[in-house]
């Protein structure tokens, strides 16, 4: 049985995003997709972010983060289809947070995609507001806590004592690095049986499109069949990449692995849109680009910091190069460095047009010449280096950077990260950049509700007419943005002042108490070693015996005033002050030195005691008895023979390991020391929010660059698919709507579509009942094999009987006089005397589905004509040949395949006829019945 549960990105929802799915397959949890929402959506930002206001707030988010939480434990798989925000965003913090610690599986291009994406947004995040870690609250209470007088804690303290979280669910740089690094990769269309919990799955991915490594999983289960999660398409070939794997070029139909599957899980979010065509927009894109730097003005173009922004860097590089334009190109991201090597290393990944034509002044022909003047130290991949350059792209990391190297007056070409423009550097680019006159911001992505770079999305496509609205199929123009913007800025700002003054006093009681500490540990720790000098007395041994002196603590008192020092009566040797002086005793302030001796050599501390018997000095010294040495049994309890060398080797052994293993996490706690020391320490600082009201006067202007299938690709790739059952997912209402109208227009196509909402739970085969039974050995040898494909298929009846030392069933052949129809010796009612009894004839079963272009070239290799004319039929024979004579089209042969899989052979009876319908039994598995 099958299970489906929404967790985000529903169907007729009015958030698309993020994507997160629970299939169930039987007994195993699969996760589809981990997506985050944007942390700083508009509708927040005057949101109190106090601690003890955060309760009150609410986000959007939180109740699919609830859900998440609560199913991370019980997940067995996760399956990560694109390596952007939306679909692996929030994998990480579940990971190190939530216990989602399934085994991961993703291609390569995803799992490095998603660690890029999921960095660039952590740390700009972290760098501009305080993003409220959990902070558990001891029961003791923390530093500083008041307790009332009679030990107790007051109601406030007791309400504190819980977590405080601020809603937004944002990793540190350690656990998405952590995260990722423990994701499985996998090459397209390589088959994975897994083991485990998942023992029976198979999966396999295959190129979704829309962003490098993007991916389309199929699911092989042995009892709920073939399910296909194909989310987020893109039919068309680009610039860097091929389009999805899902339509077969070749063929012009769908991918076979790929078709007809059990299940299909879809979106539907652009099923209502029309896009324009390819070239036009990307016409408007670079017309609009060139025109305004020729104008001596700017471009604003946000972007995302790894997946789709690759097709807009390559589109720029190009026309820089072919154009031979001057103005710079700045990426204003933390990570652009590292995507750019890491792309360049994975040139098997791309296709389109970027790794097998370069554009430009220098042309293809100079390929190889252009190679040997490379530098070999910014060589890092042959073919990558040269193929993706970027001569032209500049990569800085702040805002202050860029306006360090360009002023606001000259002309360039921003691109700048997050594409939603709700933190980071694109907001803080833009909150200057949108006041200066003639300026375009030029966006090429809707963005998340909710965030500025929807809201500016609305404000342009409200302006256009209701002919050129960027879902009708046409170019818009761009508009003036005026009259004022209100918009909430945060950032980290240093102490300086009075702030300043109370954290470094506040960081001095910290590290003044630390060492108080330290010192109170080290103090205790010797006045334990001196007592336990005082309480044991040194012992020798050998082989033979060992020797042990005993103390007598009550008669080697010493009679004193009472007063102890503070370090325990730390023992030196002194000056030979007096006669027969060898020791004194060094003690605390206000004790005076005291001249001890003792006639017999022993070692360790002279005790002190108070005693009420005087002498002419004042008191009475008392010292050790002579010791007693007493004999130790060399036999234990049982009579064995006690080795103590054996004992004292083992422990020497065991010593040295434990030396080694605490020399080597010194020597790691050094490493860490050291590097820590070397790390530039950040300077105190507080996170501070303003509210700044921006003069718009720049220009808009949106360009769908997306890279995903529109209304048309949706509906006529979904019924070429042709699946059992289908979820739609991912979709407005209005979207949703107009994907199932069309699948219901079509007289083929799948009825059992379903559109579950979020947390709705859908199952599919609730109906279908399994069990597991074994087969004798007896009806083994008596099955006739037919091999189809891969396998071996065969027909058998038989008897399901039960044993009472297995609680698996067995499944045994029929006598033959249990058979209904088997001649039991008597004649039936009915039957005619001196007739035989009726045999019912054995019914055969062929298993396999025909494709005619297997036909037709197997056909062909026996030599024996075929030519597909389309519609579904294959011409065999004389009349797939050219120019032949009439006569002769009577050893003709048509195939024909229906819709629903059934196969027509039509034609006269000749050696055509029979050897076409040889070769369609010879593409089935014959099954009979024994």
């Amino acid at each position: 049985m099958i299970t489906f549960t929404p967790l985000s990105g529903a169907a007729r929802s009015a958030r698309t995003t993020p994507l997160a799915y629970i299939l169930q397959v039987d007994d195993v949890r699969i996760l589809l997709d981990c997506g985050s929402p944007d942390w700083s959506p508009e509708d927040s930002s005057s949101s109190a972010t106090k601690s003890e206001d955060i309760e009150e707030t609410s986000y959007h988010w939180e109740e699919y983060c609830q859900r998440l939480r609560e199913h991370a434990p019980t997940i067995d798989l996760v399956l990560l289809s694109h390596g952007d925000l939306a679909h692996s965003g929030l994998y990480a913090y579940a990971n190190a947070r939530w216990g989602l610690k399934a085994p991961t599986y993703t291609t390569l291009p995803v799992q490095a995609m998603g660690r890029i994406a999921t960095t660039e947004d952590v740390d700009g995040l972290r760098d501009q507001e305080d993003v409220g870690e959990a902070v558990e609250i001891k029961e003791n209470g923390d530093e500083g806590d008041e307790i009332d007088a009679d030990g107790s804690e007051n109601e406030e303290q007791k309400a504190e004592k819980k977590a405080v979280k601020t809603g937004k669910y944002v990793a540190t740089l350690a656990e998405v690095h952590d995260a990722f690094d423990s994701v499985n990769t996998l090459r397209y269309s390589q088959p994975t049986h897994l083991q485990g919990k998942c023992q029976g799955l198979t999966i396999t991915p295959f190129n979704a499109g829309h962003t490098l490594g993007g991916t389309i999983w199929k699911i092989r289960s042995p009892s709920a069949g073939t399910i296909l999660y194909a989310v987020d398409m893109n039919h068309m070939k680009e610039r860097h990449l091929d389009g999805t794997v899902l339509m077969h070029k070749a063929t012009g139909g769908v991918f076979e692995p790929l078709a007809r599957p059990d299940l299909l899980i879809t979106d539907a979010d652009r099923a209502a849109v029309v896009t324009s065509k390819r070239k036009d927009r990307e016409s408007s894109l670079i017309d609009t680009i060139t025109t305004t730097l020729g104008s001596r003005s700017s471009v604003l173009l946000p972007c995302d910091s790894s997946t789709r922004l690759l097709e807009l860097l390559v589109l720029l590089d190009q026309h820089w190069t072919y154009q031979r334009l001057r103005f710079p190109i700045v990426l204003l991201s933390r990570t652009g460095e590292e995507m750019l090597a890491f792309v360049r290393s994975m040139m098997e990944w791309l296709g389109g047009t970027v790794s097998k034509e370069d554009v430009g002044e220098e042309g293809t022909g100079g390929r190889q010449q252009n190679k040997r003047k490379r530098d070999d130290a910014n060589d890092e991949d042959a073919l990558g280096a040269f193929a993706l350059r970027f001569n032209h792209l500049e990569i800085v990391i702040t805002p202050q950077a860029l306006l360090q190297r360009y002023s606001s007056k000259e002309p360039k070409l921003i691109l700048a990260v997050p594409v939603s423009l709700s933190h980071g550097p694109s907001r803080a680019i833009f909150t200057e950049f949108a006041a200066i006159p003639d300026n375009v911001l030029l966006l090429t992505s809707r963005s998340e509700d909710g965030t500025l770079g929807r809201k500016l999305f609305d404000r342009w496509n409200d302006s256009q007419r209701e002919e050129s609205k960027w879902d009708k199929g046409k170019i818009g123009s761009n508009v003036m943005l005026d009259g004022p913007l209100k918009l909430t800025m945060k950032s980290k700002v240093p102490l300086q002042g009075a702030e300043l003054e109370v954290f470094q006093e506040k960081e001095r009681a910290v590290k003044d108490k630390e060492a108080t500490h330290q010192a109170t540990m080290a103090r205790n720790q010797r006045m334990l070693e001196a007592d336990e000098d005082d309480s044991d007395s040194d012992s020798d041994s050998d082989d033979e015996d060992e020797v042990a002196r005993t103390l007598d603590d009550d008669e080697m008192d010493t009679a004193g005033d009472g007063m102890d020092g503070e370090d325990g009566g730390r023992r030196r040797k002194a000056d030979r002050g007096g006669e027969g002086a060898d020791w004194v005793m060094d003690g605390d302030e206000g004790l005076t030195k005291q001249l001890l001796s003792y006639d017999i050599y022993i070692k360790g501390n002279v005790s002190k005691a108070t005693t009420f018997f005087k002498t002419a000095g004042g008191q009475t010294q008392r010292f050790r008895m002579f010791p007693y040495v007493e004999k130790k049994r060399r036999v234990d309890e049982y009579g064995e023979t006690i080795d103590i060398g054996m004992w004292l080797r083992k422990g020497k052994v065991l010593a040295e390991d434990a030396e080694s293993e605490e020399a080597k996490e010194v020597k790691q706690q050094q490493q860490v020391d050291d590097e820590a020391k070397k790390a530039i320490r950040e300077p105190p600082s507080k996170f501070v929010s303003s509210e700044i009201e921006v003069q718009l006067a720049c220009r808009l202007l949106f360009v769908d660059m997306e890279g995903l299938n529109d209304g048309r690709a949706v509906k006529t790739i979904v019924p070429q698919v042709n699946p059992r059952k289908m979820i739609i997912v991912h979709a407005p209402s209005d979207a949703t709507d107009a994907l199932i109208e069309s699948c219901g227009n079509i007289r083929a196509m799948t009825k059992d579509i379903f559109a579950p909402s979020v947390g709705e739970i859908v199952q599919i085969g609730q109906h279908t009942n399994t069990f597991s039974i074994s087969l004798t050995d007896e009806l083994l040898n008596s099955i006739k094999m037919s091999r189809f494909e891969d396998n071996e298929v065969g027909f058998v009846t038989g008897r399901v009987t039960s044993h009472a030392s297995s609680t698996i069933a067995f499944l045994e052949p029929v006598a033959p006089s249990k058979l209904p129809d088997a001649d039991v010796g008597y004649a039936p009612r009915g039957r005619t005397l001196g007739s035989r009894p009726t045999v019912p004839l054995k019914h055969s079963t062929m298993i396999g589905e025909l494709k005619l272009t297997s036909l037709k070239s197997r056909l062909l290799s026996i030599g024996v004509q075929a030519e597909l004319i389309g519609e579904g039929v294959l011409i065999c024979g004389a009349a797939a040949k050219k120019n032949q004579a009439p006569d002769m089209l009577e050893e003709s042969v048509a195939v024909r395949k229906t819709a629903r899989g059934k196969v027509e052979l039509e034609g006269n009876v000749s050696d055509v006829y029979y050897v076409v319908r040889r070769e369609i039994y010879n593409l089935h598995a014959l099954v009979a019945a024994n």
